[in-house]
């Protein structure tokens, strides 16, 4: 079956059922989501039982690309600064020269177990040198995995972050690859420039999202879905555009937003965690389409070696070189290193040299594609079950505990007042996003006139407005007053 502008809707629906279908059926099994939904590519695809046709690589890094924003987007939006502060270095280490040191690692053993140059070998060991976000922040989350310290935080990080590291090498040594007579001098000024170009805009289109975001008036609150996806999508095009990394401009943006008080934010986090399981879905599906099952077999062999090495050596050296001035215990090391897992990045990027007309391209595209296969599998099905053997998992009792703690903290409000906004005050026209209030602070309903108003972000405030406020105790309240400036 040829993909047409008629079925593709049709069968895209019917690949999304199935995938949902069989991904509630996948811990059954201890099986990884993500697998099944490569799976149900490939089984529908031209090799497979449902015959559809699909060799395009362009388009299929053209959703790659589409995908890995959205589910960066989330990724970044959904992480606490206050958590990730304090790993801020080591998750920067992991992302940096831990990848480095991965791809050197794995990029020198292919060139000397097979007939690959140097080159070659660097650039597949660049492909899958960083750990894939969308297989890390799933199955962690999906899971609920509770880990003790910072490990969590830790990993969530580097995974979100190092991207940027490892598409840079792939692009430089796919240039290497097709252009042999390119220098490696030009490899660190290309690399600076995208990654701080990348940084400095990230911060920036942060900022201004969260002035735009709460300034800006909509007719329906809707829109201010629409509005974000735009501010995404701008952070990743105008970055790229000027020669930044635009992976790295987007998961600092969401990082950035997603630690600041902005209007319609909890509905932001549900939407976006949708559409990153649905971007993941969709990229898996049309990854499974891309592979032509026959090729992967004659490099089984070939890939399992590779496999292994990148398992058991390269991935651990480069996180203990990474992490080797930071404090933490060994365990905590071992387990970070078997967290390596590559999924759809690492495929995406491998449709790179495909598109540039690298000789090995096709083998590459195979090697890391079963590369990929077999890390989610293996690394992604023992993830639990390596973190109870090393004792850093939460035991189950302190986990329910924690859990309840911190709603209670979050929830739980003693103080219930009636304020009223004077003709003249300070707060008179603003909305309830910039007046700075506590984040402890709930205002249940708004009284105006005679109508109730259920408050949101957005809301502006009137003179005689009847606030009904929960506080946690006396001394947030006063912080109350002082913000709506009402003595």
């Amino acid at each position: 079956m040829n993909l047409t502008t008629e079925n593709i809707l049709l069968v895209g629906s019917i690949l999304l059922f199935i995938s949902l279908f069989a991904g509630k059926t996948s811990y059954k099994f201890g099986i990884p989501v993500l697998i099944l939904f490569l799976a149900v590519g490939m089984l529908a695809g031209s090799e497979g039982i449902g015959g559809i046709y699909f060799d395009n690589p362009k388009t299929a890094q053209f959703i790659g690309i589409i995908a890995l924003n959205f589910i960066l987007f989330s990724g970044g939006f959904d992480t606490d600064w206050k958590i990730v502060k304090p790993i801020l270095w080591q998750g920067i280490s992991l992302s940096t020269l831990g990848v480095l040191i991965t791809a050197v690692s794995v990029g020198v053993f292919v060139w000397a177990v097979t007939d690959f140059t140097i080159y070659e070998g660097l650039l597949l060991g660049s492909i899958v040198s960083s750990t894939d976000s969308a297989a890390v922040f799933s199955i962690l989350r999906s899971r609920s995995i509770a880990l003790k310290g910072n490990l969590r935080p830790t990993l969530e990080l580097e995974s979100g972050s190092n991207d940027p590291m490892a598409y840079v090498l792939t692009i430089v040594l796919t240039g290497f690859v097709v252009n042999q007579d390119a220098s490696l001098l030009s490899t660190v000024p290309f690399l600076l420039k995208q990654l701080l170009i990348g940084g400095t805009l990230g911060y920036v289109f942060g900022r201004l999202g969260k002035w735009i975001i709460n300034t800006i008036k909509l007719d329906f609150e809707g829109l201010y879905i629409v509005l974000i996806i735009a501010i995404m999508f701008f952070s990743f095009s105008a970055t790229d555009f000027v020669g930044g990394n635009g992976f790295l401009a987007v998961y600092l943006c969401a990082l950035y937003l997603g630690n600041q008080e902005l209007i319609h934010k909890k509905k932001f986090i549900k939407s976006f965690d949708s559409f990153a399981w649905l971007m993941q879905i969709i990229l898996f599906l049309t990854l499974g389409l891309l592979v032509f099952p026959s090729q992967i077999i004659p490099v089984i062999g070939i890939g399992l070696i590779i496999s292994v090495f990148l398992i058991v050596i390269a991935r651990p050296v480069g996180v203990f070189f990474s992490l080797l001035f930071f404090k933490g215990q060994k365990r905590g090391k071992l387990f970070i290193a078997w967290v390596g897992l590559r999924g759809a990045v690492p495929i995406v990027f491998a449709t790179y040299p495909l598109l540039a007309g690298a000789e090995k391209a096709h083998m590459i595209f195979n090697i890391v594609f079963f590369i990929s296969l077999t890390s989610v599998l293996i690394q992604g099905s023992t993830l639990s079950v390596v973190a109870k053997w090393l004792k850093l998992t939460i035991p189950e009792s302190d986990k329910q505990r924690t859990q309840t703690d911190i709603e209670l903290s979050d929830s739980i409000k003693q103080v219930l007042t009636e304020i009223v906004i004077p003709s003249g005050c300070s707060s008179v026209g603003k909305q309830i996003v910039q007046l700075g209030l506590p984040k402890t602070i709930l205002i249940s309903i708004i009284q105006r006139d005679s109508k109730f108003i259920t408050p949101s972000g957005s809301t502006e405030l009137e003179a005689e407005d009847k606030l009904f406020v929960l506080a946690e105790d006396k001394d947030e309240l006063s912080n109350v007053f002082t913000c709506l400036g009402v003595k």
